[in-house]
């Protein structure tokens, strides 16, 4: 998630906490450490609280996350650990997790105010200013003493700033990668084939259609801005580039570009957004398809269950210039549903499914075009500190809509993917990505049919 840069009132929660600390000693009268934990294991405990809230404290916020982070996958429900977690993990410019965090507090303590002003902080950090000012109003309500009074008017005007259209987000980012490809052509492993349309002689395919190892760099950057016309309509754009090198099979480097622009408003837990797209990719240096089209999107965060539900449909007409007989309106249509879970390694986990239609404009080839069925589902563990565990599986089902010309039969296809990495935060902007990656495209058609192993190392800086 992108972090935004609020104007006037700098994203700092010291007078919150001593102040909210002030007015909720009245209301929360339970912070007993656990039952029946030893003296040593309930003295080292407090010690790392005292620890990292001593680091807080002297703004030293990284630091303090550095020192709780290890310990969440056995303390994270512990409503003291989870509060300091979401302090430091806020101030170091973390405001997802410190969402997390603060949300296991207030699951179990509702009326905590310094951790319900504190997840104010972070849901504003993260550009989600409804719930911000939900929140921040929350904690006004309850009387607090006047500097906090004072304190949360800055952050609800900074968001009343935003309201006049004055509020503008930037963000962008750099990678570079380096990896091996078992396939860089994604064509089938055998170079003899039969040809049914030629009573089954057999062919020679040649060198560039069959299955090719090489090594290969890769670089991109991308750069988006989200301006907020009122509390609820905000505009959005973005642009994103991408060049692949191999280091030998010259002909199969890739490369490409694409756009979008929109509009977006939320009200509540519910955010819609629609979106005009561009896409141009190219092989070899040359231009191989052009994409146009739009995206229609509903998002509902479902704050109870720390999780989130959204639907899309998009359009998309694509274009191959030199082979205008493959040009299609692409629609699809699918459903996804993300959640956070509790316990240790605090795991994000996703599914989704989709249906769709590639039509080619030229009916009397309809063997170019398919009808597509989609499934996908990954997730996210904190491993370490600094580290996390992410991994995908999609499956995708493809039925031509025509028999082939050459090989005088429907074409069926089945894609399976799956990817496995870790993300290494070195620094709040820098990001080092190992990953593995394994594609196979089952086909009843030899040509089509095909696996790919992918090896690789990336180095991401992001801009906020």
């Amino acid at each position: 998630m992108k972090f935004s840069k609020l104007p006037l009132v700098a994203l700092t929660g010291l007078a919150l906490v001593a102040g909210v600390a002030h007015a909720e000693k009245a209301i929360n009268q339970n912070d007993n450490p656990r039952a029946g934990a030893s003296a040593d294991t309930a003295g080292a405990r407090q010690k790392l609280l005292q620890d990292a809230d001593k680091l807080i404290k002297s703004g030293k916020a990284a630091e303090a996350y550095a020192l709780l982070a290890p310990e969440q996958s056995r303390r994270a429900g512990d409503p003291d650990y989870d509060y300091l977690l979401g302090i430091a993990a806020l101030d170091s410019g973390r405001p997802t997790e410190a969402i997390f965090a603060l949300e296991r507090v207030l699951a179990v303590k509702p009326n905590h105010l310094q951790a319900r002003a504190e997840i104010a902080r972070a849901y504003l950090a993260s550009g989600e200013k409804a719930a911000a000012k939900q929140e921040f109003e929350a904690v006004q309500s309850r009387n607090p003493p006047r500097e906090v009074n004072a304190t949360i008017q800055k952050f609800l005007d900074a968001i009343n700033q935003g309201q006049g259209g004055k509020s503008t987000m930037l963000n962008g980012y750099l990678e570079a990668s380096i990896g091996n490809d078992s396939n860089v052509n994604s064509a089938t492993g055998s170079n003899q084939v039969a040809i049914p349309a030629f009573g089954g002689a057999v062919a020679t395919l040649d060198a560039t259609g069959v299955q090719t190892r090489d090594t290969f760099a890769t670089v991109s950057g991308g750069a988006s801005v989200r301006h907020a016309l009122s509390a609820e309509w905000s505009v959005f754009g973005g642009v994103n580039l991408n060049q692949r090198k191999n280091s030998s099979q010259h002909i199969f480097n890739t490369g490409g570009v694409d756009g979008n622009v929109g509009l977006s408003l939320v009200q509540a837990e519910d955010s819609y957004s629609a979106a005009l797209q561009l896409q141009g990719f190219n092989v070899d240096n040359e231009r191989y398809r052009d994409a146009s089209g739009m995206t229609l999107q509903w998002q509902r965060d479902l704050k109870k269950s720390s999780s989130q539900a959204s639907s899309y449909f998009q359009y998309t007409s694509l274009k191959y210039p030199g082979q205008s007989l493959r040009d299609a309106n692409r629609y699809v249509l699918g459903a996804a549903y993300a959640s956070v879970l509790s316990g240790d390694y605090a795991p994000v986990v996703y599914g989704g499914l989709y249906v769709g239609q590639e039509k080619v404009k030229d009916s009397s080839r309809p063997e170019l075009g398919h009808k597509l069925f989609g499934l996908r589902t990954g997730g996210e563990w904190n491993i370490y500190a600094q580290t996390k565990l992410f991994g995908s599986l999609s499956i995708e089902s493809r039925s031509y809509g025509g028999e082939d010309t050459i090989f005088l039969v429907t074409r069926k296809d089945t894609q399976t993917d799956l990817k496995v990495g870790l993300n290494y935060v070195m620094d709040k902007l820098w990001t080092l990505t190992p990953q593995i990656s394994y594609t196979k495209n089952k086909s009843n058609i030899v040509i089509n049919d095909y696996k790919r192993n992918m090896i690789s190392i990336g180095l991401r800086r992001d801009f906020n």
